[in-house]
């Protein structure tokens, strides 16, 4: 057998209310205890990690990324996704389904799982589609991917647009107890726009996208979940509209959550003054005012989850016009970093930013081990509040560059990350 101590980190886990200085003790890859080690007896090979002055945490979770394998392997592979997640400090990750081919059917969902086996490092639980090919127009099989292991169901970047099928859709997975991730944008109010509607796009003669393409959809899914009583999940919350609906909804006692980006409370619309690419996101950054509804949602609780939305991109997708790049940014190696910049503005305590990435994705998906309860697996992330760092797009793992945020100052690292008992990622 082996074990391993953890010893004298600030452990927090919001799960079961532990919050001070203790030794974590993982046996043969499960917790075995969260206290004060003792050496005990037994025929054992016994590993010491010094935490001192250190935080441990229960693996943090993204639940919204792209891994692009199957079909856009140059932008990103499964196993570099992978290495991408433990470098940022996650030990669970959720891949969309907007593959090619579509994550819509057991053999999609079976291919996925495989080659998350065979990268062997993070725990990786596909979304299915919620219609066949993304296209919005038949519903896809949800009880056969189920049982093939997704956990949740999204059409990603491609909104429902037709109501009736959302409401059969919800119906249909709240029989298999899945969850729908909502993507909520009007393609007609959206048009042809590429970034925020506002004065900026007017001073750079480019197309805006209103706050309204998404908080209209936002009510609509809101309206149907209400009609049906099935759970939603609202994707990147962009809009201070969007906030305000969340917040009414869950007053009101709606099964509604709602995620946002780090690049949504750390970046505004002027970020693509120069028509930066890599700022070009969908969907779009927004005003001052949008950030701070978020950073307002994301303490009061309106908001529940901080997810990367890590989009890969090329840079044949990206250097090029601003309006035909591709949309998106890479994020699973920022989100940690970026994060912690809410606890040094007051919007978030260590306690909240936990909930917010770690135990509250594990509560919406519905996973089997939440937390660091004894004989769970031993998925925990050790962060160093005060590692001072320059984000160098250069020395990512992920196989592409596509972030806003190189050159940036930032202050917090994941420096362990351990899934299953077993440390994936060490920077000590």
């Amino acid at each position: 057998m082996k074990r391993t101590v953890i010893q004298g980190g600030h452990v927090v886990d919001p799960e079961t209310g532990i919050d001070g200085l203790f030794d974590i003790v993982i046996e043969d890859g499960k917790i075995l205890s969260v206290g004060d080690s003792k050496p005990g007896t037994g025929d054992w090979k016994l590993e010491t990690i010094d935490a001192t002055d250190k935080v441990v945490t229960p693996g943090l979770i993204d639940m919204h990324t792209h891994l692009r394998e199957p079909g856009h392997e140059y932008k990103e592979t499964i196993q570099t996704g992978c290495l991408a997640a433990v470098h940022g400090g996650f030990t669970t990750i959720c891949c969309m389904p907007n593959t090619q081919p579509v994550n819509d059917n057991q053999s999609v969902t079976d291919y996925i799982l495989k080659k998350a086996r065979a990268a062997g490092s993070v725990r990786v639980y596909p979304i299915g589609a919620v219609s066949q090919g993304l296209k919005g127009k038949n519903l896809a099989e949800y009880g056969e991917m189920k049982a093939a292991g997704v956990v949740a169901l999204s059409d990603d970047g491609n909104p429902v647009m037709n109501a009736q099928l959302m409401r059969r859709a919800m119906e249909y997975a709240k029989a298999f107890e899945l969850l729908i991730i909502s993507h909520c944008e009007d393609r007609d109010l959206t048009s042809n726009g590429v970034m925020n509607e506002g004065v900026t796009a007017t001073r750079l003669g480019l197309a805006g996208i209103p706050n309204s393409s998404e908080s209209v959809m936002v009510a609509r899914d809101i309206a149907l979940c209400e009609l049906t009583g099935a759970p939603v999940h609202i994707a990147h919350v962009s809009t201070e509209d969007s906030v305000r609906i969340i917040r009414n909804a869950k007053e009101r006692g709606l099964p509604v959550t709602a995620e946002t980006a780090p690049h949504y409370f750390s970046l505004t619309e002027e970020a693509v003054l120069n028509y930066d690419t890599n700022a070009k996101v969908h969907p779009p950054l927004r005003t001052a005012k949008d950030r701070e509804a978020i950073r307002q949602g994301l303490a009061d609780g309106a908001i529940d989850i901080i997810a990367s939305d890590h989009a890969p991109h090329s840079s044949v997708e990206k250097e090029v016009e601003f309006e035909a790049a591709a949309n998106g940014l890479i994020g699973m190696e920022t989100s940690l970093p970026l994060s912690l910049k809410l606890l040094e503005k007051g919007f978030l305590s260590l306690t909240d930013l936990v909930l917010k990435m770690s135990v509250n994705p594990a509560r919406v998906l519905r996973l089997d081990h939440i937390g660091l309860k004894p004989g769970n697996p031993a998925d925990l992330t050790v962060i160093d509040l005060e590692k001072r760092f320059t984000i160098n797009a250069d020395t990512f793992r992920s196989k592409s560059r596509n972030t806003p945020f190189n050159g940036w100052q930032v202050k917090g690292k994941a420096v362990i990350t351990m899934v299953g008992g077993k440390v994936v990622f060490n920077d000590y």
